[in-house]
């Protein structure tokens, strides 16, 4: 691969940044590399030394103190070589482990967008899967690539003093064979990388259906998953065995290579032999620096398979930190302090075809899912919204909480455009409670406090108090659990439970906003009684916007907005409405609000 290749400058660029501040031990490995390389180079001179004396009658004692001298320095040299594979392996995850936290925030800071078009499963090849390949190749590299480089210039310096034949056939034999593989090194870095995407394609499958495990039980498609999982296994194995015979062609000519190298080694070493410019121990040297010579070569060869996954591996990995989010960072503007007042101006919504959310139609031929919408919402009351499924609800609770920018339009909290304000400050001060509550496998407290150390135990018991979970907790406690301490995860907790820890957590955040989407239309009347307690609680003193399921919720809200196919078909103070015989609204009162969700 050219150094000019993008994916050199892609793999130079992540190297400096990740490898580069953590110089200190890379120049301590460095100096264990270049110790090591010295000794592995003086050792064969000792072998020598000890042939030749050997053959020339030497004492007994002489010889003995040439070997102990031998295994003396190959011992030390085994200790530095642990010694550096140990540092450079520290050095390689160290830095690729900060690569994968900076993807991980990457992903998490891009929009909504994104995230629909990629499967979890893929995200976490990517993730881990591709920086894992990195991380290897950036220790291998370190430790074998660049040592044996050194290695084999070394060997060739210390031949070409011995001899000078000697030395131009070695170095013929290195430089032939480098060229050689250097030739044939990126013939698999393609395959390698559509093993990769193959890869990522297969864990995002089965991440999909894992997910929806229940559904593909009770409705018997097990063996459609399997056949399916059957089918990413084929174009794997398909994939993987195009790259194996692309990299057979390397082995094989590495092969043929070494082949040569050692028949070059043996002539040269018996031409100086018989005209006497060399001694015995000189050739077993020859031999013993062609096998030095050999294994950088060889090693080299065996790390092209891993230099190619890396290859493979950074042009996925950059061209995922490469990716923008759509939602530009803005201005940076603050919102006001207290309930914060909503504003819609002309607004206009669509996902585009790739993007159709679940649940919002495409809006008909023009694809809109809002069309025109204005209202405005003062602060501290309290909004409820009524249409259809696909109305639009979902698209105007994410269009406040910036998810999405609207196709057209401007969507105001607090007077300040949401494209103009500091997007962490705008979801810290505006908050969506969905039906869906995600639980961690952590435990209550952070689970409460989305793991924020600086919030108070007293606080945290405080909410649980106003929020009527303060029972759950002591029961937890009586029966051997530990209280904030006690470990939660997916399942453990009943969908009331977890409704009312999704209340605590916003509780805790003190947010200026909060949009609900009717979060006890699926529980039984008691929990229900107790959630409806909870977000008169929440709603009290902040501005809510609440997409209704049921009647009964309605009575919390100030004002009532009707959609239908993205249209505002009415809008006005709840009680108002109400009293009037032909708004839409009272009609629904009088027939039953489900007909508006039917």
């Amino acid at each position: 691969m050219s150094p000019r290749s993008p994916a050199t400058r892609r793999y130079v660029d992540l190297f400096t940044r990740y490898v580069g501040p953590r110089w200190p031990r890379a120049v301590l490995l460095g100096v264990l590399l270049l110790t090591s390389i010295a000794l592995q180079l003086a050792n064969p001179q000792l072998l020598r030394a000890f042939i030749d004396s050997a053959t020339h009658g030497a004492e007994l004692s002489a010889l003995a103190v040439i070997a102990i001298a031998f295994i003396a320095v190959a011992l030390v040299n085994q200790v530095l070589s642990a010694f550096a594979q140990y540092v450079g392996e520290d050095l390689g995850w160290t830095a690729t482990n900060a690569l994968r936290a900076d993807l991980v925030l990457h992903c998490l800071r891009l929009d909504l967008s994104f995230h629909k078009a990629r499967t979890p499963g893929e995200l976490i090849e990517r993730i881990d899967g591709d920086v894992t390949a990195l991380a290897s190749f950036f220790s291998r590299f370190i430790v074998n690539v660049l040592a044996n480089l050194v290695l084999l210039l070394g060997v060739l310096v210390v031949v070409a003093r011995e001899n000078v034949i000697a030395g131009i056939g070695f170095a013929a034999f290195a430089v032939a064979g480098l060229l050689l593989l250097g030739r044939l090194r990126s013939i698999a870095t393609r395959e390698w990388g559509v093993v990769r995407e193959t890869q990522a394609q297969m864990y995002g499958f089965l991440g999909e259906h894992l997910a929806g495990t229940e559904d593909i039980r009770s409705n018997g498609a097990e063996w459609h998953v399997l056949n399916g999982l059957s089918r990413h296994h084929r174009a794997w194995l398909a994939a993987r065995r195009r790259a194996m015979l692309r990299w057979s062609i390397v082995e094989s000519a590495t092969f043929v290579t070494f082949a040569a190298g050692h028949a070059m080694a043996f002539g040269i070493g018996g031409y100086l032999w018989l005209n006497g410019q060399i001694t015995i121990g000189t050739v077993y040297l020859l031999f013993y620096y062609v096998e030095q010579l050999r294994r950088p070569i060889e090693q080299l060869r065996r790390e092209l398979e891993d230099m190619q996954r890396a290859f493979a591996s950074v042009s996925r990995v950059d061209e995922m930190l490469h990716i923008t989010s759509r939602l530009p960072p803005g201005r940076g503007l603050r919102l006001p302090a207290g309930a914060i007042g909503v504003e819609l101006d002309a607004v206009s919504f669509t996902y585009g075809p790739e993007a159709t959310e679940p649940g919002e139609s495409a809006g008909g031929a023009s694809g809109l899912v809002l069309r025109d919408v204005s209202l405005a919402v003062a602060p501290g009351r309290t909004l409820g919204v009524l249409g259809r499924t696909g109305s639009g609800k979902t698209t105007l609770a994410r269009l406040l909480m910036r998810f999405y920018d609207p196709t057209g339009g401007t969507v105001r909290l607090g007077r300040v455009d949401v494209r103009d304000a500091d997007l962490d400050e705008l979801r810290s001060r505006a908050t969506l409670v969905s039906q869906d509550v995600q639980l961690f496998s952590a435990s209550v407290r952070d689970n409460l406090t989305f793991f924020d150390p600086t919030i108070e135990d007293a606080h945290i018991t405080a909410v649980l108090d106003q929020i009527g979970l303060r029972d759950w907790l002591r029961a937890q406690e009586d029966e051997g659990g530990r209280g904030l301490d006690a470990r939660l995860s997916a399942g453990s907790l009943s969908a009331g439970e977890a409704q009312l820890v999704a209340l605590g957590r916003v509780f805790l955040r003190d947010p200026g906003l909060v949009i609900l989407d009717e979060a006890s239309s699926r529980l039984d009347p008691v929990t229900e009684r107790q959630i409806d307690t909870a977000i008169d609680a929440l709603l009290n003193d902040r501005t809510g916007i609440v997409i209704a399921h049921r009647l009964a919720t309605l009575q919390r809200c100030d004002d009532v907005l009707i959609l239908d196919e993205g249209r505002v078909v009415e809008h006005g103070p709840r009680a108002a409405l109400a009293a009037d015989p032909s708004s839409r609204f009272a009609q629904l009162l009088r027939t039953g609000l489900e007909q508006v969700l039917a």
